[in-house]
């Protein structure tokens, strides 16, 4: 019987199939591709009951999402309010999330739930930002809103990790003995908002929580509050709120350039071990000395006995005695600074007689010791002409330059050109500080009983860059760039000379 063409090709085709599979070796298993990484935040699916559920009287609500998640550290992100007093407990399996209420729900109140970072998927750790969830246990859902900024008075900067609080009381004490009605979190950009909130009256507050209390605890602690109460309604104008800390830390020093000397070539050990050397170091950089900045040498603990007179000032190689000078000894009883008028590219001599000094704990030098130095030369710093357009000279405004994060001069201004024929160069933020009380620095405020709000500080977006040897002129307009809204014109540096 003659074979159709149609069924030997397909004959020939399986053959062919049942060759290659059982033939010798093993065919290479290539595992699928994993594709591309997973980089988007779960996506709830479902919320029982629903959002924005109304006369809600039960006390649990279970989230499903679209892929497995977990809760990360729920006493820290996530808020609810008005608070309770007992805090929520969060649950989580597989893609789902339970919260489970502790506490009694007030009647007919708004109630929202803002998860913050707390949840994220289990496979990437995408975070779920801005989730929140509203309920009611009345007939109807609150819907006024509340925005505002929070700022750093010291430095017109911002710190998202305070909180935001409104409290229904009116009395001082409540920041200490009560815990806030409403709590708000803050952005990058030191933003706020409260939503859903109910036409009542609200004290706002501002805090740097501690221990997670949202109580005031420490002066130490930033704080801001607002000068009189919001009363709530379909429109309310943005609250701006200037945090400071009451009891302020001990300054720091101007621009830490310090390099250190230990005195006391050698060392001297008592028969218990105890090292008898006095220690201190000095301001001077790589054996460098600023002319805009006197030299000082500091010690580790405060001093017993300084005798003036055992300290001797020479200049050159020659070791001229130097006419007018003084060493005196500051406020701390640790550290001793020299008054004096520098001359540039000079070479310096500082003999200390070995019973100059001694400290506290009795240590002395153990022979005189020299400290050998070279002021800088005029050449190595740059002159600055700043002009300030839109600057509030009726609020006694004072220019700030910040070095490395560290405030290192402030200048009171009397009209809105700065001008110095010697500045250390460096790239500089600046700050303008509306003094009030004219002391030529910033002061905290102070809440209790006195409601005296912080000195404010602006800071001015652009930075500036001082060049040596060159006359810095830079004019920057306050307002915008302070706002963004446009590019500051360019720095007209150019080379020339500097007078002393």
């Amino acid at each position: 019987m003659k074979r159709s063409p149609l069924l030997s090709s397909i004959l020939a085709i399986f053959i062919l199939t049942i060759s290659v599979i059982s033939g010798p070796g093993c065919a290479n298993i290539i595992p699928p591709t994993g594709g591309p990484r997973d980089s988007l935040p779960p996506l709830l699916l479902k919320a029982t009951p629903g959002d924005s559920t109304r006369n809600f009287k039960g006390n649990k609500i279970t989230f499903t999402f679209d892929e497995f998640v977990e809760v990360q550290s729920p006493e820290e992100n996530l808020l609810v309010s008005p608070s309770p007093a007992t805090s929520p407990v969060i649950d989580y399996k597989l893609n789902t999330v339970t919260v489970k209420l502790k506490d009694t729900l007030d009647p007919n109140t708004t109630y929202t739930i803002n998860f913050g970072k707390t949840i994220k998927d289990f496979n990437e750790g995408n975070v779920m930002e801005g989730f929140s969830y509203t309920f009611s246990t009345g007939p109807y859902i609150d819907s006024l809103e509340l925005r505002g900024k929070v700022l750093l008075a010291e430095t017109g900067k911002t710190d998202s990790t305070l909180f935001v609080m409104l409290h229904t009381g009116a009395g001082d004490s409540v920041v200490i003995k009560e815990k806030p009605r409403y709590i708000a979190i803050l952005n990058g950009n030191g933003e706020f908002i409260f939503t859903n909130l109910p036409p009542k009256t609200f004290y706002i507050y501002a805090l740097k929580d501690e221990g997670g209390t949202k109580r005031y605890l420490s002066g130490k602690q930033l704080f801001a509050f607002a000068d009189k109460p919001v009363v709530m309604q379909a429109s309310v104008s943005p609250v701006i709120l200037y945090a400071y800390a009451e009891e302020q830390a001990a300054a720091a020093p101007t621009v830490n350039t310090t390099s250190f000397n230990i005195g006391n070539r050698g060392k001297k050990l008592t028969g218990d071990g105890i090292d008898k050397r006095l220690k201190f170091q000095t301001s001077l950089s790589g054996s460098q000395q600023d002319l805009l900045t006197p030299f000082s040498i500091s010690f580790d603990q405060p001093l017993r006995l300084f005798d003036s007179s055992k300290i001797r000032l020479y200049s050159d190689t020659t070791f001229t005695a130097v006419s007018s000078y003084a060493f005196k000894k500051d406020s701390s009883n640790k550290k001793i600074l020299l008054d004096i008028s520098w001359k540039e590219n000079t070479r310096y001599h500082i003999i200390l007689d070995k019973d100059f000094a001694d400290d506290s704990a009795g240590r002395k030098l153990l022979k005189t010791d020299t400290l050998s130095f070279t002021t800088k030369k005029l050449s190595d710093y740059g002159s600055i002409k700043l002009t300030l357009r839109n600057l509030e000279t009726e609020k006694n405004p004072v220019l700030q330059f910040v070095l490395n994060n560290v405030l290192y001069k402030s200048f009171p201004l009397a009209g809105n050109v700065f001008l110095a024929t010697t500045f250390l160069p460096g790239e500089y933020e600046l700050r303008i500080l509306y003094d009030d009380n004219k002391n030529g620095k910033w002061d905290p405020g102070e809440f209790f009983g006195k409601h005296r709000q912080p000195e404010i500080v602006k800071a001015v977006s652009r930075r500036i860059t001082i060049k040596p040897a060159w006359d810095n002129e830079v004019e920057i307009n306050i307002n915008q760039a302070e706002n963004n809204n446009e590019e500051p014109k360019k720095a007209n540096n150019k080379p020339g000379s500097i007078a002393d």
